[in-house]
């Protein structure tokens, strides 16, 4: 009897990320169909032990535009829909999916996400030089630009706030010394 991998599935309006789980897997097969029939074969292990996978995705994919990497701990699929649009399940058939299908997180985005190319998210800052601008440390303004007003200004007014460098003891609430001392 043939035991499943664990399946982590993402996806974007035009193509599916199909991640399988089998460290050292051998005599890896996989065929897909238009109609969006998925199945997945190895065995793994030095026992040789079977794994398989056998879904029936959502809709239609594209054969010829769909890829495959094996690597020491996994096989990626990148599956190309037919058609451009969200889907909203991985699989066919509706309610709760097998316990081996999960959401790969680490490549999700949601679908509001993808749609969000407004002007200005490709952009690259990268070679900006943002001091040049004048935004930077001070650029050219004083104190009574930035509406800091001078000691002179705060005659009447009493300060409750110590210093930064200055050290208040406990139960202190200022950094006037007391008058019994």
């Amino acid at each position: 009897m043939s035991r499943h991998p664990t399946l982590r599935w993402a996806q974007r309006s035009d193509k599916l990320f199909v991640t399988i789980d089998l460290p050292d897997a051998q005599d890896v097969k996989l065929k897909l169909e238009p109609e969006g029939k998925f199945l997945f074969s190895a065995i793994s292990g030095a026992e040789k032990i079977p794994y398989e996978v056998d879904i029936d995705l959502y809709d239609k994919v594209v054969i010829n535009e769909s890829k495959a990497n094996v690597g020491m701990r996994n096989i990626r699929y990148l599956i190309e829909k037919a058609e451009e649009k969200w889907w909203s399940r991985l699989l066919k058939q509706e309610g709760k999916p097998p316990v081996f299908v999960k959401v790969d997180w680490d490549k999700w985005i949601d679908e509001d996400e993808e749609k969000g190319n407004k002007p200005g998210n490709d952009m690259d800052f990268s070679d900006l030089d943002f001091s040049k601008l004048g935004m930077g440390a001070g650029g050219g303004m004083d104190a009574d630009d930035l509406g800091e007003d001078d000691e002179d200004d705060k005659e009447g007014e009493q300060k409750d706030q110590a210093p930064l460098a200055e050290t208040i003891e406990p139960g202190s609430t200022s950094s006037e010394p007391d008058a019994k001392a």
